[in-house]
């Protein structure tokens, strides 16, 4: 950097104890809930039931209902929703699923998890979700779901998926990872499609204490199914599972349980990823304040569209069909690493989402991808850069982050 890239020394923020501001802070939101959140817990820690019971299926009734959907079942994480959820749609080795180039390492490792074969496609150039104009050209006769990505916390173009995937009688299995309470055309992120993902982890809109997930659905099959499939295949629910995708008629009166309780039956090959009750608990206080939340995220963002006029900046691109919930505030430009050490020099925190697309990762080198197949995809892994973004985030830190990117030069 030049000496026109200095440290700049103008603002209100300057004259405040420095420190640095994060991309995202947890711990500000438990401040703000911390009874609740202490009372709940403690009720969990109590009862001594702490895996499944009634604090999930609370939790799974809410968060249904949330999403306009008829259900939910509990998992332990983001990456094992993906993977029941394909299981669920009876994805075997062989098949092949379509899925977006630029998105985290858990969409394409849940595709090779079930045996199948993920297929790429590249991102828009505006939206970064997957392109949909680029996925019926994809489509084989061994495909068996499109895995969109609501990536950022703004959904994909959801009519023209399911439009594709009705012509070709495929499952679209929505990867809501970033996405919970945003919106397209009104509708919830994981009512859009076949089935819905999402992941609870700590720094999500929507997140528990630890590892969390949950899948939704208005499928019966599908919801039985994940409901088997989550814990070891076992029960009245394996049983189903076992009938439906091996398309056997047999009955739970053709069982003889022989006086033992049906989990100890297993019907299909499934996991051990159950929800605890813990988490369900700490869900239940924090989806009431979930919209809010994100309320504040999107009038954080509408300060950095309206404010940041740096011209060597490229804002992020909102689509009309939306409501973006803003999980990261993923800016552009073509020298991120002279603003992203620029930012720290201010003391203030950045992060890439992606650095590297999935057919450039050396774990799929094997499908034969080169660089330059997917340009959207690598030119956001070379060019983005997230922003502080979090509802907890003080009117002086928005200030500084906005007066700093104002002020960089390359």
């Amino acid at each position: 950097m030049g000496n026109d890239n200095q440290v700049i020394q103008k603002g209100d923020w300057k004259e405040r104890k420095s420190t640095v501001i994060p991309v995202m802070n947890v711990s500000r939101q438990y401040e703000s809930i911390s009874n609740e959140l202490d009372k709940e817990a403690l009720s969990v820690l109590h009862s001594g039931q702490y895996i499944l019971g009634q604090k999930v299926e609370t939790f799974e009734k809410e968060f249904a209902g949330y999403c306009g959907v008829k259900y939910a079942v509990g998992v332990g994480n983001g990456s094992d929703a993906l993977v029941i959820a394909l299981s669920s749609c009876n994805v075997k080795p062989g098949d092949e699923v379509i899925t977006t180039a630029m998105s985290f390492s858990a969409t394409a490792e849940a595709i090779t998890a079930v045996g199948a074969k993920p297929v790429f496609v590249d991102c828009t150039k505006d939206t970064y979700c997957i392109d949909s104009e680029e996925i019926e050209r994809k489509i084989t006769s061994s495909t068996k779901a499109i895995i969109p990505v609501h990536l950022y916390g703004q959904c994909a173009d959801m009519d023209a998926i399911n439009g594709i995937a009705k012509k070709h009688n495929i499952k679209v299995i929505e990867d809501c990872a970033q996405a919970s309470g945003a919106t397209y055309k009104g509708k919830k992120a994981g009512s859009l499609g076949d089935v819905g993902c999402f992941s609870f982890f700590p720094t999500k809109n929507l997140g528990c204490a630890g590892d969390g997930g949950i899948i939704v659905t208005s499928d019966e099959s599908i919801y039985r199914q994940c409901r088997a499939l989550r814990a070891h295949g076992s029960g009245i629910d394996g049983l189903y599972t076992y009938r439906v995708q091996k398309n056997i008629k047999i009955q739970e009166q053709d069982i003889d349980f022989r006086g033992n309780l049906p989990k100890y039956f297993n019907f299909v090959r499934g996991f051990n990823s159950r929800l605890d009750a813990l988490q369900a608990a700490v869900l239940s206080v924090k989806l009431p304040h979930l919209d809010n939340w994100n309320g504040r995220r999107r009038e954080i963002a509408k300060q950095y569209y309206e404010r940041i006029i740096n011209p060597l900046i490229k804002k992020p691109f909102v689509d009309g069909n939306n409501s973006h919930i803003f999980y990261v505030y993923a800016i552009t430009t073509d020298n991120r690493d002279s603003l992203r050490e620029y930012l720290k020099e201010n003391d203030i925190s950045s992060g890439v989402y992606f650095p590297v697309p999935f057919h450039m990762q050396k774990v799929y080198e094997d499908l034969g991808y080169v660089k330059g197949d997917f340009p959207n995809s690598e030119y956001v892994a070379d060019h983005s850069l997230v922003l502080p973004m979090f509802p907890e985030l003080t009117q002086d830190e928005i200030d500084k982050v906005i007066e700093v990117v104002n002020g960089w030069k390359p």
